[in-house]
C-alpha cells in the first residue's frame, strides 16, 4: 500500500509495466514471408525429438527474452546486446585504453555504451543471417511461403526485422533504466521467463488426475510445489549470501580531537558471478553437443563418434552433465578473476585509511582477499552446479517435461530470483528514503523546524 502513496515511485512502476507490456505485444508480431504455423510445428517437433537444434532452441528461448520457435520481430531477443556487453566488459579488463576510458566516469561509460550498441547491431546481423539461412534450407515443412523462397525480400525482411527488434528491445531496456525502476534488460528477460509459467502450470493441470491415472498424481503435484519453494528459498539465500570481512578505520588526531576508528565490514558475495557461469557453460555445451551430434550422424551413430554422440546428448549423456558441471566451476573462477580485483581493493582500503585487523595494508591484504574469494567462489560454484543440473535430473527421474522442470532450477530460476531481489531492493530503498525523511521531520509538516528549535 505504501508503494502507491509515493507519486514518483508509482509513476516509475506504471512506466516500467507499460514498457514490459509493449515488449509482450511485440513478441507476437511476426516477420513477413515466414509461415508461422509451419515454424511452430517445426520447433515443437525439434524440441520433442531433442537433438542439437531442439536443445539450442530451448536454451535460447529460456533467457534471451525472445523465441525462435515463432519468427517474430523479437525472435533474437536481447541476447545480442548481452553478448556485446559481456565482450566489452572483458575487453575493458585487458585493454589499457578501455581501462583508462572506464576511469573517466560518466563520459567514459557513455562511450563504452555507444561501442556496445554498435557491437550489438553487428552481432544481430550475423545471427539473423545464420537464422534466415537455416530456415530457408528447411523443406519439411517449408518455413518460407512459396512466393518468397529464394528471393531477396525474405532476406531483407528477416535480417532487418530481427535486427530492428533487438535494437528496439535494447532501447526499451534503456528507457526503463532511465525513467522506470529496476534494470531494464534484466526485467525484459525475466518477463519472457515468467510469461512461460502459465504454460507450465497448464501442462501440469492438463495431465493431472486425482486417482493417479494421469501423468501427474496428487503426490507428484505436491512434490513439484514443495521443490519449487525449497529451490527458490535456497537460490535467495545463496544470492544474498555474503562473507563479511571486518574493516577498521585508522584513527586521526587533530588537535585535541580524535577522528576515525569506526568499524565496518567489506561484503564479498558468495555467488559473485551470478548466472554468468551457467550462461557461458550452457552455451559452450550446447554448441559442443551440436558439433558432436553432427559428426556422429556422419558416421551413422556407430563406433567412437556414436558413443560420444550419445554421451553428449542433452537427455541422457553422463559426459554432458560432467562437462557441464566442470565448465561451471571453470567459468565461476574465470568470471570472479575478471570482476574481482583484490590488489585494487587493497589499494583503495589503504588510501582511505582503512585496514583489515591483523593484516598489513597492501600486498598482504590483497593476498588475504584473494584467498577468501577463492574459497567462497568454490561454494558459490557448487551451488550453481546443483541448481543447473536439477531440471535435467527431475526431467529424467520423474518424467516431468523440461518446460516444467526449468522452474525448479537452472538458469531461468536464478535469473528470476536475482532480478526480483534487485527490483524489491530498489523499491524498498525508495520507500526507506521517503519514510526516513518523514521520521526525522517529526512525521508532519514543520516537524523538522520543531525538532531544530527544541534542540
Amino acid at each position: 500500500m505504501n508503494i502507491w502513496k509515493v507519486a514518483e515511485l508509482r509513476n516509475k512502476l506504471f512506466f516500467t509495466f507499460g514498457m514490459l507490456a509493449i515488449y509482450r505485444i511485440g513478441f507476437f508480431i511476426p516477420l513477413p514471408a515466414f509461415d508461422q504455423s509451419a515454424l511452430k510445428e517445426f520447433a515443437k517437433n525439434s524440441s520433442d525429438a531433442g537433438g542439437g537444434f531442439g536443445n539450442l532452441l530451448a536454451y535460447v528461448n529460456i533467457f534471451t527474452g525472445g523465441d525462435l520457435g515463432q519468427s517474430t520481430i523479437f525472435g533474437l531477443g536481447i541476447m545480442p546486446y548481452i553478448s556485446a556487453a559481456i565482450i566489452m566488459q572483458l575487453l575493458t579488463t585487458v585493454i589499457p585504453s578501455l581501462q583508462e576510458l572506464k576511469k573517466e566516469g560518466a563520459a567514459g561509460y557513455q562511450k563504452i555504451q555507444e561501442w556496445t550498441r554498435y557491437a550489438t547491431v553487428g552481432l544481430c546481423l550475423v545471427q539473423a543471417i545464420f537464422w534466415i539461412s537455416y530456415m530457408q534450407r528447411q523443406a519439411n515443412p517449408p518455413l518460407v511461403y512459396a512466393d518468397y523462397r529464394g528471393g531477396l525480400m525474405v532476406w531483407f525482411c528477416g535480417v532487418a526485422g530481427l535486427t530492428a527488434g533487438t535494437v528496439f528491445l535494447m532501447w526499451l531496456g534503456e528507457q526503463i533504466d532511465k525513467y522506470g525502476i529496476g534494470n531494464g534488460i534484466s526485467l525484459i528477460i525475466t518477463a519472457g521467463i515468467v510469461a512461460r509459467m502459465p504454460h507450465a502450470v497448464g501442462a501440469i493441470a492438463q495431465g493431472f488426475d486425482v486417482r493417479g491415472n494421469g501423468s501427474y498424481g496428487p503426490m507428484q503435484v505436491i512434490f513439484i510445489i514443495l521443490a519449487f519453494i525449497v529451490v527458490v528459498a535456497g537460490a535467495i539465500v545463496i544470492t544474498q549470501g555474503q562473507r563479511r570481512i571486518p574493516i577498521q578505520q585508522a584513527k586521526h588526531t587533530r588537535g585535541r580531537r580524535v577522528y576515525g576508528g569506526q568499524k565496518s565490514y567489506l561484503p564479498l558475495r558468495v555467488n559473485h558471478g551470478g548466472v554468468m557461469p551457467i550462461i557461458f557453460a550452457s552455451s559452450l555445451m550446447v554448441m559442443l553437443s551440436m558439433v558432436v551430434g553432427a559428426i556422429g550422424n556422419l558416421f551413422g551413430g556407430q563406433g567412437f563418434w556414436g558413443f560420444l554422440q550419445r554421451q553428449f546428448s542433452f537427455e541422457q549423456g553422463y559426459l554432458y552433465i560432467i562437462g557441464y558441471i566442470t565448465l561451471i566451476y571453470v567459468f565461476a573462477y574465470f568470471w570472479t578473476t575478471v570482476q574481482f580485483q583484490p590488489k585494487e581493493m587493497a589499494t583503495q582500503l589503504r588510501d582511505s585509511g582503512s585496514f583489515i585487523p591483523g593484516l598489513r595494508p597492501g600486498p598482504r591484504t590483497a593476498d588475504y582477499l584473494e584467498m577468501v574469494m577463492e574459497r567462497i567462489t568454490y561454494v558459490g560454484a557448487s551451488f550453481l552446479a546443483v541448481i543447473a543440473v536439477i531440471p535435467t535430473i527431475i526431467n529424467q527421474a520423474l518424467n516431468i517435461p523440461f518446460q516444467v522442470a526449468t522452474f525448479l532450477g537452472g538458469t531461468a530460476l536464478l535469473i528470476v530470483v536475482s532480478v526480483m531481489l534487485d527490483f524489491v531492493t530498489r523499491i524498498e530503498s525508495t520507500l526507506m528514503m521517503r519514510n526516513y525523511g518523514g521520521f526525522l521531520g517529526g512525521g508532519g509538516p514543520g516537524g523538522g523546524k520543531r525538532m531544530r528549535s527544541g534542540r
